[in-house]
């Protein structure tokens, strides 16, 4: 991935995505204020609706995609996958889903993240994109499989094909986890998958919410899958983290568009 600076803005494209309108915006070159500042656009943690706004137009002007048809999902920790093909009247989210696929040409799709996994997948040869959100819930329960299975039944999409981007996310080194969180992700993933880390000093359990997630993508034979490697806990500086920051954050964007 590189990193594109323009504005005041500040963000991250995949290389070889050229045809792809696309985005991981850091929290630089926006309004936000306080807690917030400055490129924050959720629009349910406090800050100021109108800076909001502005802020979500400043990611668009960007990379100039058509601001009027961008569509987001009420988010929920689920793994349900809509599809999108045009806009709702009267408001920005589609449905309560945690996925969001669409070959649909200038219908940017865009999503809010503070320390859960964004997960980007393209298809070229079908020229289908979509964008998911995966805290630990979405991740045990298989965000990134409802993304693949309902490209390949809408869309005829070859999991060879797909090529994946893990964005900006905590990092395992600074996501401790209860008991109940352990037995799920081995419920799902098994133990030998090794994605739970335990400290030697008092047992307490750390999960690797990048592997387990590349993992489940490559279970369903998507083998082109990138890891930003970037954590929002040891990042404050560029991007929103909500346990870095004791829930007082903002939310960064990411946004794709055909």
């Amino acid at each position: 991935m590189e990193r594109v600076e323009q504005n005041g803005l500040a963000y991250y494209r995949h290389e070889t995505w050229d045809n792809l309108k696309h985005g991981v915006f850091t929290r630089h070159g926006g309004v936000s204020k306080s807690y917030w500042a400055s490129l924050n656009v959720g629009g349910t943690n406090g800050d100021d609706v109108d800076a909001v706004r502005i802020n979500h137009d400043k990611m668009y002007e960007a990379l100039d995609v058509n601001a009027e048809c961008a569509v987001t999902t009420w988010l929920v920790h689920g793994v349900d996958t809509v599809v999108a093909t045009q806009p709702v009247v009267g408001r920005r989210w589609l449905a309560k889903a945690d996925g969001v696929v669409t070959n649909r040409k200038d219908l940017p799709l865009v999503m809010r993240y503070a320390d859960c996994v964004p997960l980007l997948a393209y298809d070229p040869k079908k020229e289908v994109i979509a964008l998911g959100h995966a805290g630990w819930r979405g991740t045990v329960n298989g965000m990134g499989t409802s993304l693949v299975k309902t490209m390949q039944h809408f869309y005829d999409c070859v999991p060879e094909d797909i090529e994946v981007v893990i964005g900006p996310s905590i990092s395992q080194e600074n996501y401790q986890v209860g008991e109940e969180v352990v037995d799920a992700v081995i419920e799902y993933y098994g133990e030998e998958a090794g994605l739970i880390r335990r400290d030697p000093s008092d047992d307490t359990a750390y999960l690797d919410l990048w592997k387990a997630n590349q993992l489940d993508f490559e279970r369903q034979g998507v083998s082109q899958v990138s890891t930003m490697g970037i954590c929002t806990f040891d990042n404050t500086q560029d991007f929103f983290s909500h346990r870095g920051e004791k829930g007082k954050t903002g939310r960064f964007g990411v946004v794709m568009s055909l």
